[in-house]
């Protein structure tokens, strides 16, 4: 692959084979005698197939005949300007002062190419082994998150580096260690940067951990979330209120969840009285 070519993720069909692999393994497992170890992985393949499944849905949805550009640029100067009246920091500001420190530079550019879904992976395989209880509700957080971003994609907005006028340097051409490739290839659409996925993604790792962890390290991981937000705005990749909305799909999923499984317990719990 070129040095400054896009980094290959697994493609839709693999995360196809892969899902298909752990249903076809899962439903095996339930039909043969109950065993201590099968009882153990039954669950892990369940969510592998249902993590495996979300994931080639998400790189299937970009192949959606979503190919045109109209109005993305004019969207994405409106978020400009509406940045500016909020006084938010702009991110060209932050790109000039990554490119002032070349160490820094390279840093946000791997960080943005590399972290972002090996720090999901880590994150969802430490909550389904060491804290099964609350896993389901953060993964449900991260449903909702990645379900919004495809379906505000629909409305096409450009990335800050695509806007000419603010003056923004491609880092992955400049370091290598693209993702995106030429407009219409690579991992993901380009015109859809609101929100931005790679926001929504970390705040789940990071508020997650957060809030299931105990030890020290803790804190450690929950600065992934802001070291992301300033990565996707020094890269040129995202606006700031692409994050900001990533955050809040990713919040109300939560609620949302919160409060189902509020109204289940008390259904159960109402259940139990009558018969008693």
């Amino acid at each position: 692959m070129d040095k400054n070519g896009p980094v290959p993720w697994p493609s839709w069909e693999q995360a196809g084979v892969a899902c298909l692999v752990s249903v076809i393994a899962w439903l095996v497992l339930r039909w043969l005698p109950p065993s201590r170890v099968g009882d153990a992985i039954l669950p892990a393949f369940r969510e592998f197939a249902l993590i495996s499944g979300l994931y080639g849905i998400w790189r299937l949805a970009r192949m959606l005949p979503i190919t045109h550009e109209s109005g993305a640029l004019d969207r994405a100067r409106e978020i400009d300007h509406l940045q500016r009246l909020l006084h938010l920091p702009t991110e060209i500001s932050m790109q000039h002062f990554v490119v002032n420190h070349d160490w820094l530079a390279r840093f946000v550019n791997a960080y943005y190419a590399i972290v972002h879904v090996p720090a999901l992976i880590a994150f969802l395989v430490w909550a389904f082994v060491r804290h099964r209880d609350l896993y389901p509700h953060w993964r449900n957080g991260l449903v909702a998150v990645t379900a919004g971003c495809l379906l505000i994609r629909f409305i096409r907005v450009a990335p800050p580096r695509f806007v000419d006028e603010l003056g923004f340097v491609d880092l992955s051409s400049r370091f290598g260690l693209g993702v995106y490739g030429d407009v219409g290839t690579g991992v993901s659409d380009q015109f859809a940067a609101m929100p931005s996925i790679h926001v929504g993604w970390a705040a789940v790792v990071a508020l997650g951990t957060f809030a299931m962890a105990s030890g020290w390290w803790r804190w450690l991981v929950l600065l992934h979330l802001p070291v992301t937000v300033f990565v996707v705005a020094a890269t040129g990749h995202h606006w700031w209120l692409d994050g900001i909305v990533a955050v809040a799909l990713m919040a109300a999923g939560l609620v949302i969840d919160s409060r189902v499984r509020g109204r289940r317990a008390a259904r159960r719990t109402s259940e139990v009285t009558v018969e008693v």
